[in-house]
């Protein structure tokens, strides 16, 4: 079974689907002559990279407002003269074409400053997840070949085992004396600076890490606006829209909503932490009108209080979009009832960036849908043997689009079929076009002869109020090689029964898969993106 966007018929097709998509969200939009030929030549000198988007914006619209962050409002012209300055900075450093900058940094406009830099400077730039601890931060530091660090003050300590001979930039906080700062001051100045790079820099973005040490995955430069039409045909922003990006930058979802706002020229709001009050005081403080979050996030804004939910009005909000990891039919259905149909979830991935956006008429429809294809876009499901599989057949999805990674930094890749990439899930396409996801192929558990996904039975489990979040995995078992243990984080003030547990799983999804362990978890092992890290549950259960 394939699905692939409708506009793939033709080229033709295609280039005027996208044009419309790109004239609805404001990337192409009328303005002075003059501008708009600054606007295009800064392209061209800077490409389509972060350091293009925010030269061409400033010659387009200088004194919009481009990022808000808890030190202030940043306009598109002060972002450029706070990246040349970085750039000189980085470049008396030694950082030039080729050079490979660590970032370690929380939301706020730093960060995109420092990636302006390299982008300047045709150096890579590593997004660093601020979760590693010291040996892992150190692992991935040596591996990805960082020369330069651009870090905030509070992960000085992590980086204790990082080589002495990596410089260190202070991003947010004071610089050590003698120490390098990112200039936040946007001033002009005469000093020269280095000549545009003969080729872009890259981003490197580390992988989640759930199932093993993270690696480096260079994304491929944008060819531009093309790439941004594809999610924009499915998720309706548009330059008018104030962003607010809650879901970690140096992951691939927070990454994809500053790129999406830099191209529509939309303002980006930030906040460091993340705290569910603060997104809500944030959104109504802001009149923020799109979310980009992590699902998790989701979760812990509906697990407030109500009377806390209903003090803020959010009614500005007309985009949520959500990507990381699965979402329960529970949470999808709470959270639109709360705040209306406007819930996005888009299904990717760090290699394959995007495969499907379920939209909010896909998941009032079917809570268990990643959607469809955006523009551009293809998937297959292919068999054990590489051939299509047919319509409701699970297996493994792969992904065509023009975004698909140029491979890890350790030199490995992705499989690839038939001009697709694997991404490493199992699923099916139903009749409609609609891609669900089994999980992932390693999650699989094999118990007794039978071959069950975590994700059904975690789905069943949620559906009892006494359940906050649950994580199903297999544990050793002498007698049926694995078995089924349930991780369950209760709601406040519930106590979960585990037989109520199985009752629901038995009905739900059969006897095969029922969970002999049900395990009670004030918290679930998770990431700083999000995702469980079901690695680091327990597995040393006693024999049942």
């Amino acid at each position: 079974m394939a699905a692939a966007s409708p506009s793939d018929t033709s080229r033709l097709t295609r280039t005027l689907r996208t044009v419309r998509v790109l004239v609805r969200s404001g990337v192409i939009s009328p303005g002075r002559p003059d501008r708009i030929v600054r606007q295009l030549r800064a392209l061209r000198v800077w490409g389509a990279t972060m350091a293009g988007a925010y030269a061409a914006a400033n010659e387009r619209v200088p004194d919009s407002v481009a990022i808000v962050d808890e030190r202030g409002t940043f306009t598109f012209h002060e972002m450029i003269l706070r990246g040349r300055s970085l750039a000189r900075t980085l470049h008396h450093a030694g950082v030039g074409t080729g050079s490979r900058v660590g970032v370690l940094c929380r939301n706020h406009s730093a960060f995109v400053q420092t990636v302006i830099a390299c982008g300047r400077l045709g150096a890579d730039a590593v997004l660093l997840n601020t979760g590693l601890a010291p040996g892992q931060l150190a692992a991935a530091a040596t591996a990805n070949q960082v020369a330069v660090l651009v870090l905030d003050e509070e992960f000085d300590a992590q980086c204790a085992e990082v080589p002495a001979d990596v410089t260190r930039v202070r991003a947010w906080g004071d610089a050590p004396d003698g120490g390098l700062q990112v200039p936040w001051d946007a001033r002009e100045s005469t000093e020269g600076e280095p000549a545009p790079p003969a080729r872009p820099g890259r981003l490197i973005v580390l992988t989640s890490g759930t199932t093993g040490t993270p690696k480096g995955a260079r994304r491929p430069t944008p060819r531009g606006p093309r790439d941004a039409a594809a999610i924009l045909s499915r998720i309706p922003l548009n330059s008018g829209d104030r962003i607010l990006v809650s879901a970690p930058i140096f992951h691939t979802w927070g990454l994809a909503g500053v790129q999406l706002g830099m191209t529509m020229r939309a303002t980006l709001v930030m906040r460091r932490r993340f705290d569910p009050e603060d997104v809500l005081r944030t959104v109504e403080d802001q009149r923020c009108t799109a979310l980009f979050a992590a699902p998790v996030m989701l979760r812990r804004i509906m697990d407030l209080p109500a009377r806390t939910r209903a003090q803020y009005d959010t009614s500005s909000l007309r985009v949520v979009a959500c990507s990381g990891s699965a979402m329960s039919p529970r949470l999808i259905t709470e959270f639109m009832d709360e705040f209306g149909d406007v819930l996005y979830n888009l299904y990717g991935s760090t290699e394959v960036s995007w495969a499907t956006i379920a939209t909010p008429e896909d998941l009032r429809a079917v809570p268990t849908t990643a959607g469809r294809p955006p523009l551009g876009t293809r998937v297959q499901i292919l068999d054990a043997d590489g051939a299509q599989a047919p319509t409701g057949t699970e297996g493994s999805i792969f992904v065509g689009n023009d975004m698909l990674f140029d491979g890890y930094t350790n030199g490995a890749s992705k499989n690839r079929a038939h001009g697709l990439m694997e991404t490493g899930d199992r699923g099916r396409l139903d009749a409609d076009g609609l891609l669900h996801v089994s999980g992932r192929d390693d999650d699989m558990i094999v118990s007794g002869g039978e071959n069950v996904f975590p994700r059904p039975v975690e789905e069943a489990i949620l559906t009892l109020t006494s359940v906050s979040e649950v994580a199903v995995t297999g544990v050793p078992d002498e007698e049926f090689g694995q078995r089924f243990a349930a991780f369950v984080v209760p709601q406040e003030g519930a106590e979960v029964d585990p037989d109520q547990v199985r009752a629901v799983v038995r009905a739900e999804v059969g006897r095969f898969a029922v969970p002999r362990d049900v395990v009670p978890l004030e918290e679930l092992p998770r990431n700083p993106a999000g995702k469980v890290m079901k690695r680091h549950l327990p597995t040393d259960l006693p024999p049942r």
